[in-house]
């Protein structure tokens, strides 16, 4: 199933450039170089994450990173003054400085740019952990070891498993979503189709994508 974006996709969009400002997102490879000297846990999430597991390419918007909450001040100190790190969610921004360490109390991500007139190029996610575990944001009782929910592909990244990913996406329900699940399902096997069937349906017992999923 080829995606590409609707009217009001485009339109969602634009509206969000106009207000927030421009994205100019890296790929894989692109992260993959900036965060080389980081030296933390990180991986790769959204819909990069399923073209990963596919093998097919659709066009994205951004690219979504996963940090730990708790390695912000280490994204910070490789960031270094090459790039401005903002505190991202509910509708509000600010910047992450020595004035405010912290990100915003609603945040549960930043965005990382050269400077105010720059695009955007990174929107990275911080994930809480649970004495190490990762701790999914879709359901609190999904707690892991992070290899048992993520795989490394042939070029070296760290994605997200395919069917936490499309968990994650069941509840926005978009048009790129629907697509993902369409190339994404066939290759699961039955015990992740099971369980992303189980999940869909504690989201929404009458979810459209439980039809698909037979």
């Amino acid at each position: 199933m080829h995606w590409t974006p609707g009217e009001a996709e485009v339109a969602a969009e634009a509206a969000f450039e106009r207000l927030w400002g421009a994205w100019q997102a890296l790929d894989p490879a692109g992260l993959a170089a900036f965060m080389a000297d980081y030296g933390r846990e990180w991986w790769v999430v959204g819909g990069w994450a399923i073209d990963a597991f596919t093998g097919q390419h659709r066009p994205h918007d951004d690219i979504d990173v996963v940090i730990w909450r708790r390695d912000l001040p280490r994204l910070r100190e490789m960031v270094g003054d090459r790039h401005h790190v903002w505190s991202a969610g509910s509708g509000m921004i600010r910047p992450v400085t020595d004035q405010w360490p912290e990100p915003h109390p609603e945040a549960g991500q930043v965005w990382l740019r050269d400077h105010a007139t720059a695009p955007w190029f990174l929107d990275c996610l911080l994930s809480e952990d649970r004495d190490g575990l990762w701790v999914s944001r879709r359901d609190p009782d999904h707690v892991a070891p992070l290899e048992d929910v993520t795989w490394v592909a042939d070029d070296g990244i760290r994605y997200m498993r395919a069917e936490v990913v499309l968990q994650h996406k069941a509840r926005l329900s978009r048009t790129k979503d629907a697509a993902d699940l369409a190339v994404a399902w066939p290759l699961l096997g039955p015990a992740e189709q099971d369980w992303l069937r189980e999940a869909v349906r504690r989201e929404r017992a009458d979810h459209p994508w439980l039809e698909q999923m037979g």
